[in-house]
């Protein structure tokens, strides 16, 4: 499998996992072995996460990551869609919640790529389900439950 991390971080924040960590968490969070897998990560502030959350979601507040979907088919390698993160929120949430700032964007890696796999958390059963997936991702690298601290 070969995972391609297209890093964008426009705003130059100088405090993000490095991309070795990025491709770990990604392809950990995979649930199929894909052969190639393109991945697009862009770090925003909170300006520009408020803005994409209001136009594609209609809530008027940053949040700390948006997974947009892929659509578009891909021959050669799969795009599953991007993820967007706001890297002041995850320093500000991972303080707020007891938890290391890297241990939170795991967290929210995993998270966000298991939306770009069709998992969703609308109702209490999916809601449910995910959480534990995502526990029981977290623990295979190495991180504890992100949700006995919230």
């Amino acid at each position: 499998m070969s995972i391609s991390i297209d890093l964008q971080n426009d705003y130059a924040f100088t405090d993000i996992p490095d991309i070795e960590q990025f491709s770990l968490w990604v392809k950990t969070a995979l649930e199929e072995n894909l052969a190639d897998i393109e991945q697009t990560i862009r770090i925003v502030d909170e300006a520009e996460s408020r803005s994409l959350n209001q136009q594609y979601r209609g809530k008027d507040r940053a949040t700390n990551i948006l997974s947009f979907p892929s659509d578009i088919p891909h021959i050669d390698y799969l795009n599953l869609g991007d993820l967007v993160v706001c890297a002041p929120l995850v320093e500000r949430e991972a303080f707020e919640q007891s938890k290391t700032v890297l241990a939170h964007w795991a967290h929210l890696i995993v998270h966000g790529m298991l939306h770009l796999q069709d998992l969703k958390h609308e109702n209490e059963d999916e809601a449910t389900k995910m959480e534990a997936l995502e526990i029981e991702i977290l623990s295979t690298l190495g991180y504890s439950n992100p949700y006995n601290n919230e």
